[in-house]
């Protein structure tokens, strides 16, 4: 029997007995020496051999390397979604910790193996593609591994940089986290300090003073720990721009193009099409909300705050699975039976819990495991939306997997298709279900103010980026240097509305992709515009869109950016692309100018 969930405090949790039923199961010291042993075997098999591989014998090889990825993926997967769970349990730390220790260790001895792949070469790999139609399902993977020849560094240092960074990248990200979890913030009214994630909520109360206490106590609380976070930030920083320098990688940018599998002018394109929009979208929309509000300025903390108190709805779990899979389903059934087992089966952990990591995301696992879900439910409007763009993620992540271990992974830029599709479907759901005229009005501001904060705030962050490297550059960097870089992306950004009180400055400390994934930001956006664009060709389209659009996502990481938009006739290199998606808010803030006119 289906469990249903209708309180808040009866959220469904996470159980991850598809990974593992426990952290002391035999089934982990069994896969941990499997692992052990099969990458000393693959070492000792393939070191200095691989240029003297057939293609039958390179085929082989590649197997046994998803297979020690798959295994790998099973144990880091289990471990991290534990911690997720409760960051503040000293066991949990632990075991991840020990867990990324021992695999670290490990695949040291798997580095040779993209070094090595790339002396083949580049006629000899085409010959052996030509004559194993299963080698050449990999052409993809071999091109990426090939971007990043000229990049790379001999055998030893490469081993060196792997092992390092356990007390590298990786401690400065977990010293990050643990900071944030361990945070506490006082705001009058509550009873009781409350955890991060409980009071960035509060900026979209409807209360404005509690919207104005909070993101005071931000503030405080931010300026507070700011030394540390300007340490984070600095070292972190200046330790990728060494690394940069050994790669030779022309702009600290780069290294993520590569990863994401996209070219640089396309994403200059896109952040030029944005920057240059800033003042027909979110300048104009926020002096529309300010107008609505009956205020001369918005402050920071009215920047996500509900217009109309009552069309701030409430939804219930259930109501809210109810609308999604309603959304998906309109679309297409296979949407629908995909995203229900999510439900179904608890992959989804979703109540607000001391010491559960913040936000929202959809960690996919091992290819042959199905993806989690992780989100902070509250029953706003936003998080339906945030909770049917994660389903995105987790069905996209589902049908990939099929690729098997290395072409599931999807790159950054397309990975944010499904998901920020799966919320236009459920936006145009609710839309066309809406005959009131205020509520047409209230979905439709927040969906604009969904899509600023997806397309030009993460553009504006990706740009603060870039200037707080290009600074770093230059030395070490004081806590008000990068204040002052952030204020004044700020400003650019959301545009003369807005007072900025005297702690906003700091405001940049608390956003985890700057510290975790460096210019991943520029992903949202691109798939926001991508999705718009796709969008518009699905309601112009007659015939077989949906078909279209699943072999775009069961291809996972299988085909480039160009190949798999061609069916579409889309063409991300076009600056055309990108106005289209950005017209689209544009027409959205012309709908409610007009609306104004006639109900202001």
């Amino acid at each position: 029997m289906k469990k249903k969930y209708s309180k808040l405090n009866e959220l469904p949790s996470w159980d991850l007995s598809d990974l593992y039923v426990s952290p002391n199961s035999k089934k982990i010291s069994k896969d941990l020496n499997w692992l052990e042993k099969s990458i000393r075997s693959f070492k000792i098999k393939y070191e200095e051999k691989l240029k003297k591989l057939n293609n039958k014998e390179l085929l082989h090889c590649i197997f046994e390397h998803e297979a020690i990825e798959k295994k790998i993926a099973r144990i880091m997967s289990y471990a991290a979604l534990r911690y997720y769970q409760k960051t503040d349990e000293p066991s949990r730390v632990k075991f991840l910790a020990d867990c990324q220790e021992k695999l670290t260790a490990m695949t040291g001895d798997l580095v040779f193996f993209s070094l090595e792949f790339n002396t083949i070469s580049d006629s000899a790999l085409r010959k052996m593609m030509r004559n194993n139609k299963d080698l050449m399902r990999y052409k993809s993977a071999f091109r990426r591994m090939r971007a990043n020849k000229p990049h790379q560094l001999t055998d030893e240092l490469e081993k060196f940089i792997h092992e390092k960074s356990a007390v590298g990248t990786s401690a400065w990200n977990k010293l990050f986290d643990e900071t944030m979890v361990s945070l506490s913030f006082k705001v009058d009214g509550q009873t009781k300090p409350i955890q991060l994630e409980e009071a960035l909520n509060l900026l979209s109360d409807p209360d404005r003073k509690k919207r104005e206490l909070a993101a005071r106590s931000l503030a405080t609380v931010f300026k507070e720990k700011i030394s540390l976070f300007t340490r984070i930030t600095n070292t972190l920083t200046k330790e990728k721009s060494i690394e940069d320098k050994w790669r030779n990688f022309p702009t600290p940018q780069h290294s993520r193009h590569l990863s994401n599998d996209v070219e640089p002018e396309v994403v200059e394109a896109l952040r030029s099409a944005v920057v240059t929009s800033y003042p027909k979208i979110s300048h104009r929309y926020y002096k529309l909300k300010a107008k609505w509000m009956g205020l001369e300025k918005l402050e920071i903390w009215d920047r996500n705050a509900p217009i109309y108190l009552d069309g701030d709805s409430n939804y219930t779990w259930e109501e809210s699975k109810s609308i999604i899979l309603n959304a998906f389903g309109k679309f297409d059934k296979r949407m629908k039976s995909l995203a229900e087992p999510f439900f179904d089966k608890n992959w989804i952990d979703a109540g607000l819990k001391k010491g559960k990591a913040p936000g929202a995301f959809s960690h996919p696992t091992a290819s042959d495991v199905h993806p989690y879900i992780l989100v902070n439910f509250l029953g706003k409007q936003r998080d339906v939306m945030t909770l049917a763009h994660e389903l995105g993620h987790g069905i996209h992540q589902s049908l990939a997997s099929k690729q098997g271990e290395t072409l599931s992974q999807t790159p950054l830029t397309l990975a944010e298709t499904a998901s920020v599709f799966g919320e236009m479907l459920t936006f145009q759901s609710l839309l066309s279900s809406t005959k009131n005229p205020l509520e047409r009005k209230i979905l439709i501001s927040q969906k604009v103010e969904d899509m600023i904060n997806t397309v030009v705030r993460q553009i504006s962050f990706y740009d603060f980026e870039c200037k707080l490297h290009s600074a770093r550059s230059e030395g070490e960097l004081l806590p008000e240097d990068i204040n002052k870089i952030w204020l004044q992306i700020s400003k650019e950004s959301l545009g003369p509305t807005f007072n900025f009180i005297d702690g906003y400055e700091v405001f940049w400390a608390y956003v985890p992709h700057f510290i975790h994934s460096p210019f991943y930001v520029y992903a949202y956006a691109f798939g926001d515009g991508l999705v718009n664009a796709l969008y518009a060709h699905y309601i112009e389209a007659k015939d077989g869109f949906e078909d279209k659009y699943f072999r775009l996502l069961e291809a996972g990481g299988s085909q480039h950016h160009s190949e798999l938009l061609k069916p579409f006739s889309l063409d991300a290199t076009d600056p055309s692309f990108w106005k289209r998606g950005l017209n689209l808010i544009s027409k959205m803030i012309d709908e409610l100018e007009e609306m104004d006119e006639v109900n202001p």
